[in-house]
This record gives C-alpha cells, sequence and structure tokens, in this order.
C-alpha cells in the first residue's frame, strides 16, 4: 500500500536529492542551460571536463541527457516535414524574438 506525500514533503525530497548528491540545484541548471552547446561539442575541454564531472555525480542530470541523447538519435532517423512559406516566416520571427533582434 503506498501513501500519498503532501506536496511540500515531495518538494523538500526532490530538494534534498540535489543535496544528497553533494551539489545544489544551481549546479545542475547551470549545467542544463550549455547542455546543447556539450552536445554540440561547441564547448571548450575544460568546461566539458566539469559537465562530465557533474553527469558523473549526478544521477537525475545522467538519466536527462542520456534521455535527451536518445530522443536526438531518433529524430535524425524521421524525415522533417515540408515547411511551407507562411511557418518558415514565423519560425524566422520566433527565432529572432529568441535571439532578442526584434
Amino acid at each position: 500500500m503506498t501513501t500519498k506525500q503532501p506536496a511540500t514533503t515531495r518538494r523538500r525530497s526532490v530538494h534534498q536529492g540535489h543535496a544528497g548528491h553533494g551539489h545544489s540545484k544551481a549546479q545542475c541548471i547551470k549545467v542544463l542551460r550549455r547542455l546543447s552547446a556539450y552536445l554540440d561539442k561547441d564547448l571548450s575541454v575544460a568546461v566539458c571536463k566539469e559537465i562530465r564531472k557533474h553527469l558523473g555525480a549526478c544521477p537525475n542530470c545522467e538519466v536527462f541527457i542520456g534521455s535527451l541523447r536518445q530522443a536526438i538519435a531518433l529524430c535524425r532517423h524521421v524525415e522533417p516535414p515540408p515547411l511551407t512559406p507562411a511557418l518558415k516566416a514565423r519560425l524566422r520571427i520566433e527565432i529572432l524574438k529568441a535571439a532578442g533582434r526584434s
């Protein structure tokens, strides 16, 4: 029989998970922000080494990056749908907005 934990207990458990790994949640967020560049091999050797060290010590981030790698591998085997001119224009606007150029 399982018992449902109150939300405050669950939040504390997640936070303790980071602390239990010997690092803060902020370190996980810092790594997650660099994951795209890390996977594209666009980071310096020193930064890649720092990320690999974190992944080795953080099971949560290790699982996340493993899942992300699998998703990327699966997407490489799928033919992208053709884009309509309207969709291309909308994507361009969204990319420029995200880059702060609009």
